[in-house]
């Protein structure tokens, strides 16, 4: 059975974490799954990647920016997440529509209508199944980010106003769609934040279609 699921939060989140805990668990059910992330789930997308986020990346302006994920995000769905439906895959992603809604538009005031309108061309009709927000505050999640190694990348060198911006804008996002968006506190324990999301996937999976 196909399924769309999407992860999404501020950054250090756990977003990644939990993807690939769900991805285990569901290949070792006997799901067919495809686990992918934005930007960079394609070979374009890789290139698209490295200009967006890496730590040596040149300044871009806000709508440079929104295009460039909205470019990744037409190739990511054509190549990959919408054939995997297609054949029947459990497809995971690793940051989708509600990213570019919540940083480009909350965060850096890109008219939200100009935003959505971009994101619908650039995913032409998929719209995800199940939308995970891991939630935390974002000191917490800042701090977290800071005890990584290697380089942070553009945006988790931004300042913290602009990532409460993204904050608030993703809870917005999930109280106007509550039947698609399932939000998990992720300061509680990561066991209790891993059995939540295996028991929310695991519900639609047993839904009939």
């Amino acid at each position: 059975m196909s399924l769309f699921v999407t992860f999404e939060g501020i950054e250090g989140s756990g977003k990644s974490t939990h993807l690939r805990h769900l991805a285990t668990h569901l290949c070792a059910l006997g799901h067919l799954v495809v686990a992918t992330r934005e930007p960079g789930g394609t070979p374009a997308g890789t290139a698209i990647r490295r200009l967006l986020l890496d730590a040596e990346a040149v300044p871009l302006t806000a709508l440079a920016e929104l295009l460039l994920y909205c470019a990744d995000r037409a190739q990511h769905v054509e190549e990959v997440i919408r054939p995997a439906l297609a054949a029947g895959r459990v497809v995971l992603c690793d940051r989708f529509s509600e990213s570019t809604i919540a940083y480009q538009g909350y965060g850096r005031g890109i008219d939200l209508e100009t935003v959505r309108s971009l994101d619908a061309r650039a995913r032409n009709g998929i719209t995800p199944t199940l939308t995970f927000l891991l939630d935390c505050p974002v000191a917490e999640g800042l701090t977290r980010v800071q005890k990584r190694s290697g380089a942070q990348d553009r945006f988790e060198r931004e300042v913290v106003g602009f990532h409460q911006r993204v904050h608030d804008g993703f809870l917005s996002l999930a109280a106007a769609e509550p039947t698609r968006f399932c939000v998990i506190d992720t300061m509680e324990a990561a066991d209790r934040v891993r059995k939540r999301v295996i028991t929310e996937v695991e519900r639609r999976l047993q839904r009939p279609r």
